[in-house]
């Protein structure tokens, strides 16, 4: 199983590039969200990686942090919802709106991925909700990954995180914050998901209150 790869972009096609690692190139599928984040031809680049091997097809699909990859597989393992219909759901939502919609129950924003019906949506609501903290709770171990892995290949200090690698790591320190409150991971999940929404840039004190007032007790 091919689970990362780091090299320099050789070329970019509408739904792919080609990573040429030492020497060999490797095709690898993203979804649109993510062909927009990459860099440009001949500069360096980290993704973590998951391979679909059929009788038929072998793909390698990236993705920018292993929170994207994680609903990537989670998507697909909801009947009805294919590769090409999760690359749909995470380039129109990312991994945190995706975590967002199925954390608030939000089926609606999932069916505006195109290809994606109504049956479906509500389907990968259901199927998923309750993996929704689990994948949230992740956001704050990805994102010194993948700089740091472009920073081995270039034998420099690590980039600064891209502001939505920030963004879900503040989500996750305030989910564990909330669990160590104790609060159940629903609960939680869904407070933050609906706070982050609100203010998509606070940081993890500013999600923290902001999910304690929503939780707070009504009336």
């Amino acid at each position: 199983m091919i689970g990362k790869i780091t090299g320099r972009i050789d070329y970019r096609a509408a739904d792919h590039v080609l990573i040429d690692v030492r020497g060999v190139g490797y095709l690898v599928y993203c979804s649109d969200r993510t062909m927009a984040a990459l860099p440009g031809v001949g500069e360096v680049v980290a993704l973590f990686t998951d391979l679909v091997v059929r009788e038929d097809l072998m793909q390698l699909f990236g993705f920018t942090t292993l929170a994207e990859k994680e609903w990537y597989r989670l998507l697909t393992s909801v009947q009805g919802v294919g590769a090409k219909a999760s690359l749909a759901i995470l380039g129109t939502l990312g991994p945190d709106g995706v975590s967002r919609a199925i954390a608030l129950g939000d089926w609606n924003a999932v069916k505006a991925a195109k290809g994606v019906g109504p049956k479906i949506a509500q389907r990968v609501v259901l199927d998923l909700k309750d993996k929704a903290p689990g994948v949230m709770a992740m956001g704050g171990t990805v994102a010194a990954a993948s700089v740091e892995a472009v920073a081995e290949v270039i034998e420099t200090s690590p980039p600064a995180a891209p502001a939505a690698q920030v963004a879900s790591s503040a989500q996750a320190d305030a989910l564990s914050a909330l669990g160590n409150l104790g609060y159940g991971p629903g609960d939680a999940a869904g407070a933050v998901a609906q706070a982050a929404g609100e203010a998509p840039d606070a940081d993890t004190p500013a999600l923290i209150r902001a999910a304690l007032k929503l939780l707070a007790p009504k009336g």
